[in-house]
């Protein structure tokens, strides 16, 4: 297909005047920027009229891929109702109503919401709500955070510290005090219990006690997780650790946040992580899948409990975002559930992961695929040089592996995904959730032929 040649030119104002995120700039000097202009279903065309399948949803976000109408529809009916209004101290129809709907889909008493722009904004919310819950019920020194390693949690301030990624973290240094580090649950590098998942994951919970203990519980206000981690590479929870991990937290008075920034709205199977994997939060961060990326939003979920002190006279949560909770985001998001609900998204999902799982497991058969984890449509794949000892590339030998061929080799065969070393080796997959059998099919095909070609460059 040719170039539109009014798309001729983008690369090179792209290159001039747009700072892209988390992009090495100075590598489009030598090499053009990708500019993707339409979208349809599972797949984007870019400039020059190529296809690839969006094997990341675009960044864990397209939950109903591209190119849904009644999305834009009802974004452009609001847009020319009420176009914006905030929610200081005002309400408008579309937050009320969304609202309501969250709260009826959240897990036990999680009835109240509070609009972000962004998950990183809903991640930073719930520390503040934390800081200033405790501050109102008498227990003012309940500042700190517990998250876990490699862990990403966003990139204001707030949030990157609770981020577990030391390279990310590094060039802002220093970041807000008090936020905990402790291991996660990536079984495949167990550093013990190696041969005994339950048993590991009640290890990996209990460093959270320890840490809790070892701060001094009386200054811990909450502990961060999410569902299944994604940076490292989609690690699940070993059975049992949700659970665990609740009771450490009631036993010490400390907040329980699921951050399903990505893990909510079908990326798992269910409208929260939390429902599939049986434990209850005291709050919720979400956004991406909120809307399936047609318009910006996210969330903080909050249970009544935490909003008590917030409604005697004169109290207010300091705390709030222009756009947060905007006309047309909601009006979005409120559309986007609509099909899920039409189209049983959630249950497509459900019944197409054990497929999804096996065709990926195919791969073991390829002498670079150490291991395949995840849930869902939500996958990772840890590379390795040695199958038998799960030896890992050392950091020279991953930059050559994965920026030096395989993201523009998955790229160029028509496949966005992720290769990514935060942590170890790893491609992961989280497509669109309206992706069948085919696009499954395509995926496997794509990496099977980059990977095989990959281990031959080792």
């Amino acid at each position: 297909m040719s170039s539109n040649p009014e798309n001729s030119d983008l690369s090179e104002k792209a290159r001039r005047h747009l700072w892209m995120h988390f992009s090495r700039m100075g590598s489009y000097e030598t090499h053009e920027v990708p500019v993707m202009v339409r979208g349809e279903g599972a797949y984007v065309w870019d400039q020059h009229g190529k296809r690839y399948l969006d094997g990341l949803a675009g960044l864990f976000t397209s939950q109903l891929g591209h190119g849904r109408t009644e999305l834009a529809e009802a974004g452009a009916k609001q847009a020319s109702t009420l176009a914006y209004f905030p929610l200081w101290t005002y309400a408008h129809p579309r937050a009320i109503e969304l609202a309501e709907r969250l709260a009826g889909y959240a897990p036990g008493d999680l009835n109240r919401i509070f609009f972000t722009s962004g998950g990183s904004e809903a991640v930073e919310s719930a520390w503040k709500l934390a800081r200033q819950y405790f501050r109102l019920t008498g227990q003012p020194q309940r500042t700190k955070v517990i998250s876990r390693d490699i862990a990403y949690h966003g990139t204001t301030m707030g949030a990157l510290s609770i981020t577990g990624i030391p390279d990310l973290k590094t060039p802002f240094e220093p970041l807000v005090g008090g936020a905990i580090k402790v291991p996660n649950t990536n079984f495949y590098r167990a550093p013990i219990f190696a041969d005994d998942e339950a048993a590991f994951g009640r290890w990996a919970a209990d460093e959270i006690e320890r840490a809790i203990v070892r701060e001094g519980p009386t200054t811990v206000a909450a502990v961060y997780l999410e569902p299944v981690q994604n940076a490292g590479g989609c690690f699940p929870p070993p059975p049992g650790y949700f659970q665990r991990v609740r009771e450490i937290c009631d036993r010490h008075g400390v907040l329980l946040v699921s951050d399903e920034v990505i893990c909510a709205f079908g990326r798992l199977g269910h409208w929260f992580g939390a429902d599939r994997y049986g434990y209850q939060p005291d709050i919720i961060t979400v956004a991406k899948g909120l809307t399936s990326g047609y318009a910006p939003l996210g969330a903080m979920i909050a249970s009544d409990r935490l909003m008590e002190p917030f409604l005697m006279e004169g109290a207010s949560f300091l705390h709030g975002f222009t756009f947060a909770g905007h006309p047309v985001s909601c009006a979005v998001a409120l559309a986007n559930l609509d099909v899920f609900e039409g189209e049983q998204i959630l249950q497509h999902v459900q019944s197409t992961e054990g497929a999804f799982r096996s065709a990926l497991e195919g791969l073991y058969d390829l002498p670079i695929v150490g291991n395949v984890r995840g849930a869902g449509f939500f996958f990772g794949i840890e590379l390795v040089k040695d199958k038998a000892t799960r030896l890992s590339f050392d950091d020279e030998e991953s930059e050559r592996l994965l920026r030096g061929y395989l993201s523009g080799a998955l790229f160029e065969a028509g496949l966005i995904c992720r290769a990514d070393d935060r942590g170890d080796p790893v491609v992961q997959l989280s497509p669109p959730l309206i992706c069948g059998q085919e696009e499954i099919d395509f995926m496997v095909a794509t990496l099977r032929e980059v990977l095989t070609e990959a281990w031959r460059r080792v």
